[in-house]
């Protein structure tokens, strides 16, 4: 009976997280209208019943999804109920200021504004961007502190079941390792950004050293923050490229990836996954989490359509028909399986057992 309770609780914890997302949409939606109605003109026609009706279903599809994995045991069911509370209440102000200078951005199509103090210099072009038309890209504190709250607002209360989705194939492929003592088990979260995918597979993997690598020193702060939360952690993040990734072949036994892809140009993606193959070991797994593809729901094309429009993914287009199992494969992995959930796709990749480097 209590696990009926909690599911009940879970489910009605998710639907206050959608609803709120929703009205804040609405509201933001009809403030913009009045403020700076041209930017109205960026929108594709609205939904089809059908279209929503599918997005409902999909998102009741993810949930049930995450419940029946905590239950499983691939996470504690405290997981589920995580949510950063007090960020929320300290930073949704901030997230309402600023969605005046995301619209004029908007509106300017101004999508290279670095405020003077921040030094963009050492930073890889396709990074010094206003992804999303937010201040100062990814490199302000602001921009970390309202990170994880604006996600889950886009995504009406789901982002954090979708990365959950990572933690049942990592899991899994860390089963090859089962010789290997736990605490001997290194799993790296590339691009870790606030450290949020981070904190849930410490969740699901209690005893792995873990490591992050990101760009952006502010959100390397805020993860560190979030991590040092932890009784016991010492966060090891890294600031470095994670087409550069700085350490030795055959290092880790697992390697995560959550919404990075779509936000790099083609070659990148590749050099990407070449440096994963290497620092990986024979064996381990290499779990990607990311947005949804034109050939997994073309009913979906005109939200794909939209997207980097709206939120300035100037690689997103190219993301959407890129053959990502293509991509793995020339880099050595095999064994390469896909899954969708809600808004979400995954690919699951094994280095094989017998490779060289």
């Amino acid at each position: 009976m209590s696990d009926i309770f909690t599911k009940l609780a879970y489910q009605t914890f998710q639907q206050g997280k959608a609803a709120f997302a929703l009205a804040h949409k609405n509201t933001a939606s009809q403030l913009r209208n009045l403020i700076n109605p041209p930017i109205n003109q960026l929108r594709t026609k609205p939904l089809s019943p059908d279209i929503l009706q599918l997005l409902r279903q999909r998102l009741e599809q993810i949930l049930e999804t995450d419940w029946q994995d905590a239950q499983l045991g691939v996470y504690p069911e405290s997981l589920l109920f995580d949510n950063p509370w007090e960020d929320f209440w300290r930073y949704y102000p901030g997230i309402c200021l600023d969605l005046l200078n995301i619209w004029e951005r908007v509106n300017q199509n101004k999508y290279q504004e670095f405020s003077p103090d921040i030094d963009i210099q050492n930073y890889p072009n396709y990074y010094r961007r206003n992804f999303h038309y937010q201040t100062d890209g990814y490199l302000s504190d602001t921009s970390a502190n309202l990170y994880d709250l604006q996600v889950e607002l886009l995504f009406n209360g789901a982002a954090d079941p979708m990365r959950r989705r990572v933690l049942a194939p990592l899991k899994e492929g860390l089963k090859a390792f089962d010789a290997v003592p736990p605490q001997q088990i290194r799993v790296l979260d590339v691009a870790c950004g606030t450290g949020r995918t981070l904190k849930m597979i410490r969740a699901s993997l209690p005893k792995a050293s873990l490591f992050g690598t990101d760009l952006s020193p502010t959100y390397l702060r805020k993860a560190n923050q979030l991590l040092s939360q932890i009784p016991g952690e010492l966060p090891q993040l890294m600031q470095a490229k994670a087409e550069e990734l700085p350490y030795r072949d055959n290092y880790f036994h697992g390697i995560t990836c959550v919404f990075l892809f779509h936000e790099l140009p083609p070659s990148i993606r590749q050099r990407i996954i070449e440096q994963c193959f290497r620092v990986i070991q024979p064996g381990g797994v290499f779990v990607i989490c990311d947005s949804i593809q034109a050939i997994d729901f073309p009913q979906f094309m005109p939200m794909m359509e939209n997207f980097p429009a709206m939120f300035h993914e100037p690689y997103y287009r190219h993301y959407i028909t890129d053959d990502l199992v293509k991509r793995l494969t020339q880099a050595g992995f095999e064994a390469i399986t896909t899954q969708n959930h809600f808004m979400s796709k995954y690919w699951i990749a094994h280095k094989p057992e017998d490779a060289t480097v």
